[in-house]
């Protein structure tokens, strides 16, 4: 196994790489790091000690959660909406194909929150949870920490087709995600510095296997794709059938539970999955982004930590808005 990142950069991130930073386009002003110091100053050490003990077991789990915080931040801003079960009539976020069923992790942020509310009852928002288990993954897996501005409060709206309106899809080119991300206040180096945690986790077959199978009339499997590396995906993932599997593979095969910069060496060779990976460096706006993400590994750290916070300040919940959930699956009973 190769190490992550090379001699000072890893030190720098691993020990370092603390961002308090954030610009203004996206509004921070109504959150605050270090929110619940006075109220339940134990928040964060229970959601990272929980974290730590999850992706201990699994270490999968680290992406489950990032990408979780992803999906709640992109749909109704960060409000924990993503969290809530659904109920009679009301299918929720959590229903929707693209939650559905490779959204995972919802029982570690269960966990943090039932003693989190043992110690501070209706204190802590589970968005705040859900911020703070991000970074933390992140930390566990990457090394990556930063401070997370908190005080956001919780929603009580959930719908199962908002998910689908507002995430971007594995089929994206750089100019669409680049749109997608601008309606969040989000910037094109910002949407290319957060794709980098497709170094981590999975991705099923079926989000990928057109550029295998069916690229165009032309060309059954896509060209731009490294012929070595679509051999090593078909092994993976035969021609779809009719008996319902849709396996799944690493979105980043060198160091596949190690959140670094390999991804973007990975889209460099022609070896990046989904058609929204390989974009980023095949498309001329982005790919000055992924060659410097690629050379400077801490750099690419500290980039990433800055725009998960600024992702983590979207359309937030603040003051007498939303509810604090006593339980994170269901709103408060009124």
């Amino acid at each position: 196994m190769m190490s992550s990142l090379g001699g000072r950069e890893k030190m720098t991130t691993i020990f370092f790489c603390i961002v308090l930073f954030f610009a203004t386009s996206v509004s921070t002003t109504s959150l605050k790091v270090g929110f619940y110091k006075s109220s339940c100053p134990s928040a964060e050490m229970i959601v990272r000690k929980a974290v730590n003990k999850a992706v201990s077991k699994n270490p999968g789990l680290a992406a489950g959660l990032i990408r979780m915080h992803f999906h709640d931040c992109f749909v109704r801003g960060c409000d924990g909406s993503v969290l809530l079960d659904s109920t009679p009539g009301n299918p929720s976020e959590k229903e929707s194909p693209v939650n559905n069923p490779s959204l995972r992790g919802f029982e570690v942020i269960d966990e943090a929150k039932a003693e989190i509310e043992a110690q501070c009852p209706q204190i802590v928002s589970c968005a705040d949870v859900l911020a703070f288990a991000a970074r933390d993954s992140a930390y566990k897996v990457g090394g990556i920490n930063y401070a997370v501005p908190s005080g956001r409060r919780d929603g009580r709206v959930s719908l199962k087709d908002e998910p689908t309106l507002h995430l971007p899809p594995p089929f994206f080119n750089a100019k669409q995600l680049e749109e997608n991300f601008a309606r969040k206040g989000l910037s094109l180096d910002e949407m290319v510095t957060l794709s980098g945690a497709h170094s981590i986790g999975v991705s099923h077959c079926s989000s990928f296997s057109n550029r295998l199978y069916s690229f165009n009339a032309t060309h059954p499997q896509d060209p731009s794709m490294d012929p070595e590396f679509a051999r090593y995906l078909k092994t993976k993932c035969p021609p779809s059938s009719n008996t319902g599997s849709d396996p799944t593979v690493p979105l980043e095969v060198q160091t596949p539970n190690r959140l670094d910069n390999k991804y973007y060496k990975d889209l460099k060779n022609h070896r990046g999955l989904l058609t929204s990976d390989q974009t980023l460096f095949d498309s001329p706006s982005t790919k000055r982004v992924v060659k410097n993400n690629a050379r400077y590994g801490a750099n690419w750290g500290n980039k990433y930590a800055a725009a998960m916070i600024r992702m983590g300040a979207i359309d937030v919940l603040t003051g007498t808005k939303g509810e604090i959930r006593k339980h994170c699956r269901v709103v408060n009973y009124r």
